[in-house]
């Protein structure tokens, strides 16, 4: 894994920091595949209950798409479509993901920032965040898989407003819209952030899995027809694991259940 980014764990909790602070964060080419990557790998372990993301220096979650990528992979729309390829395979990765995601974000985030926060599942921000997809100052757009993602997210005329206005949005009006989740001080951004990462990972995984599984179904088929016996079946089938049992047996009992992801 290149310096550019970080990924710490404790207490079944990951922090993955993207860690450019002297160039606000900004992503660059290889960023987007290398995060992809490390997504799908700290997916697959069973041992990591939340993920935390967040970006280094204190003054930025990110700046979003390098600027110094555009003359080598965004000069015309052929080289354009591999680097939007990479840029769709990160937040496909990210909300296809089974473990919970937080953006744990101070200062701005902005452009392709501003998508990975939305790609994730829950976004605290703090009283001195800013927000926003100012594609429209380059004069480039977003792709369908961002666009779904932020109207999903916020609905059609607030996503027109923050693409057509090119604001960066402060965290009160962010939270209004719904393009953050938890708005607190700056110096209450980091515990507030885990102490609900710490709450999300002593629950049953297998519950939250299942529930984003069933919401992206729900999402992509809203009408709800025509769903495969196995969607009908999914809800159903954490009646069938040892987490169930686990937790039913530690409520009749009084004491904290211990989840084990079975």
């Amino acid at each position: 894994m290149s310096n550019n980014i970080s990924v710490t764990c404790r207490d079944k909790i990951t922090t993955v920091t993207l860690n450019r602070p002297e160039q606000h964060n900004a992503i660059n080419f290889h960023m987007w595949e290398e995060l992809a990557e490390t997504f799908l790998k700290l997916d697959d372990n069973k041992d990591i209950r939340s993920i935390v993301i967040t970006g280094a220096g204190g003054k930025s979650f990110s700046a979003g798409a390098d600027i110094q990528d555009f003359e080598l992979y965004r000069s015309d729309s052929t080289k354009g479509l591999q680097y939007n390829f990479a840029v769709d395979n990160l937040l496909k990765t990210l909300s296809d993901m089974k473990t919970p995601t937080i953006s744990m974000i101070r200062g701005f985030a902005a452009g392709g920032g501003c998508e990975i926060a939305v790609a994730t599942d829950i976004r605290i921000a703090t009283t001195k965040s800013k927000m926003g997809i100012p594609v429209a100052r380059l004069g480039i757009t977003i792709g369908h898989r961002e666009m779904n993602g932020l109207v999903n997210l916020v609905g059609k005329g607030n996503a027109l407003y923050i693409l057509l206005s090119g604001r960066l949005i402060d965290s009160g009006h962010a939270l209004d819209m719904g393009l953050v989740t938890q708005v607190v001080s700056d110096e209450d951004l980091e515990s507030t952030t885990y102490q609900l990462a710490k709450e999300i990972s002593e629950l049953a995984p297998l519950s939250h899995s299942v529930n984003k599984e069933t919401l992206n179904q729900v999402l992509a088929n809203p009408s709800l027809t025509n769903l495969s016996d196995a969607e009908r079946s999914l809800p159903l089938k954490q009646f069938d694991t040892r987490d169930y049992k686990e937790g039913y047996s530690a409520f009749l009992e009084k004491r904290k259940p211990v989840f084990l992801g079975e």
